[in-house]
């Protein structure tokens, strides 16, 4: 199993306790399955997230591999 490391952003970041960690993937899991890993969906739906692997937005079916660095960017809110 490849090993990514996961930064976590504003609410992510407090429902998981850290800003980052390293986690074990199994092998061609894109960024949606990993989130969904780390953050099931309630029954009310999973929360909606950008997505940035090394520092580059990247599309839910992106595949994770080796090394790589996951970035979990919830929603913005301001006013």
């Amino acid at each position: 199993m490849p090993t990514v490391t996961v930064r976590y952003f504003a609410q992510l970041r407090e429902q998981r306790g850290c800003n980052d960690e390293v986690v074990a993937i199994p092998d061609g899991s894109n960024v949606a399955q990993a989130y969904a890993h780390l953050f099931p969906p309630s029954p009310e739906g999973a929360l909606p997230v950008g997505y940035a692997v090394n520092h580059e937005l990247v599309r839910p079916t992106h595949v994770l591999v080796e090394g790589d660095e996951l970035a979990l960017i919830p929603p913005v809110g301001g006013g």
